[in-house]
């Protein structure tokens, strides 16, 4: 939270996006790994974030009618991973994106408690989301060596194929 609350534009939307991004197993067998390529891209060059926002909509959505059924440990956690996008701030302002990144980094941890549920403290799932929030932004915020979006996307696949892993093995253990 405090990580948050100090970080500028770009590191809020870095962020939301980050949450988002290891959350894509989560849409569905069709869709694509790299569906928020637009958003990151813009991060990187400043394009129009409202026409990237709307293009990765569209996407989903289209994906979302005509693939297959839902990757199984979907059901709550994929709702939120829509919801995440849905959140989406269409202009890029600090406040609108502060309030997303927040609303991100807490539904990444609740999707993370979802699929990893365990009786024991802090599962080992959700601990490592965690660990990779407070990566990205420290690498934004300047508190890291090397840090950059290079670096954030870097993390974020990690988590992604992290949860997509997870999100397959659910699926084949399932009756």
């Amino acid at each position: 939270m405090e990580l948050i609350a100090q970080a500028d534009e770009t590191g809020l939307a870095a962020s939301g996006l980050a949450c988002l991004d290891r959350c894509v197993p989560l849409f569905g067998d069709g869709v694509d790994e790299q569906v928020l390529r637009p958003l990151w891209a813009n991060l990187a060059d400043g394009a129009a974030w409202d026409g990237a926002l709307a293009g990765v909509r569209r996407t989903l959505a289209a994906e979302e009618g005509g693939a297959g059924p839902a990757r199984p440990g979907g059901g709550e956690a994929a709702a939120l991973a829509r919801r995440m996008l849905a959140a989406a701030p269409p202009v890029r302002t600090a406040g609108a994106l502060r309030t997303w990144a927040d609303g991100c980094s807490a539904a990444a941890l609740q999707v993370h408690r979802l699929l990893d549920a365990t009786d024991e403290g802090v599962a080992p799932l959700v601990a490592a989301e965690l660990r990779r929030q407070i990566r990205v932004l420290e690498l934004l915020g300047g508190n890291a060596p090397g840090g950059g979006l290079r670096q954030v996307l870097d993390v974020s696949t990690e988590g992604r194929r992290v949860l997509r892993a997870v999100v397959s093995r659910r699926a084949r253990s399932a009756p």
